[in-house]
């Protein structure tokens, strides 16, 4: 059941499932795109998560009733579409599986350093949000014995490039900022830039998959050891 919930006095949440699956950001992904096409001159800003999906609204042109009865009929074709398995671009992106936590996850999680990459690598991602830090994609879902919860204690200062895992997430950090999550490697791209369009190459149900790289390839890649 969909429900509608006002959030402050310009927004609008919808809450478009009680858990996340693998298909959710896809389909989330699809009706902000029907939104923002039918409904897009009303709105400010679009927030996807990984149930729900929040409009920011402009106040002087519509209020929350208004919006709910518009949204209604796009709501029940949404939930009929047909969709595709596969959608979403798909990105492989190195890592240097160095990560100063990588033998601490191994040690957790009774396994080999190599058996932790080997099982990090082996699936294909959905980006499921993006929020925390700009440019920040939670990926889903994590092997099931490679999850762990936070650290007892944050980091005040995670590098930029990190590659993470935390319960059934993992992420990159895409500028240095604090970060309770594990640290299993590191990538060598920028994954957030200001003066590119956009931003942040990932987007909302894109697909990820992680490929174990050395650190000669890191270097080769833009990295610095």
């Amino acid at each position: 059941m969909i429900l509608l919930e006002p959030a402050g006095a310009e927004a609008l949440l919808l809450v478009l499932a009680e858990q996340p699956d693998e298909q959710l950001p896809l389909r989330i992904a699809v009706l902000a795109e029907h939104i923002r096409d039918e409904m897009g001159e009303l709105l400010t800003d679009l927030v996807p998560g990984w149930t729900s999906l929040l409009l920011h609204y402009d106040l002087l042109r519509t209020n929350h009733r208004e919006l709910a009865e518009r949204l209604t009929p796009l709501l029940e074709r949404w939930l009929s579409e047909p969709l595709s398995a596969h959608g979403g671009r798909l990105y492989e992106i190195p890592i240097l599986y160095n990560g100063e936590d990588l033998g601490e996850v191994a040690r957790l999680c009774r396994l080999s350093a190599t058996q932790v990459i080997e099982l990090h690598a082996a699936i294909e991602y959905r980006v499921g949000a993006i929020g925390f830090a700009p440019g920040f994609a939670y990926l889903g879902e994590l092997d099931p014995r490679l999850a762990l919860p936070r650290r007892a204690t944050p980091r005040t200062a995670v590098p930029a490039g990190s590659l993470a895992i935390a319960e059934r997430q993992t992420a990159i950090y895409p500028q240095c900022s604090p970060g309770g999550w594990h640290l299993i490697g590191r990538c060598p791209w920028r994954l957030f830039d200001l003066e590119r369009t956009p931003p942040s190459p990932l987007a909302l149900a894109d697909r990820v998959r992680f490929r174990s790289i050395g650190e000669h390839d890191f270097i080769a890649e833009g990295g610095l050891l």
